[in-house]
């Protein structure tokens, strides 16, 4: 996760793959939260990034709960493109 996630990778994740995902950056939050309560924190830019991440992972389970994307489409694009 030290470069962040993005979209695309995450779209071709299965959805148990994407809820781990989702609750280790839920955990890192909490952490970089604390961390920041008690003055501990060094990297502040690392909370957005997590939020980001967290929000990016929700967008993709949503998409796969209306039917507007779904594994199998992003995996036969990736192949066409690619």
């Amino acid at each position: 996760m030290a470069k962040g996630l993005t979209a695309d990778e995450l779209r071709t994740e299965p959805e148990d793959v994407l809820v781990t995902k989702l609750k280790e950056a839920k955990e890192e939050l909490f952490n970089l939260r604390f961390q920041a309560a008690t003055g501990q924190l060094e990297s502040h830019g690392r909370l957005r990034t997590v939020k980001r991440e967290i929000a990016r992972i929700y967008t993709v389970m949503r998409e796969r709960e209306l039917g507007i994307v779904t594994v199998a489409e992003d995996a036969a694009e990736g192949k066409d493109n690619g």
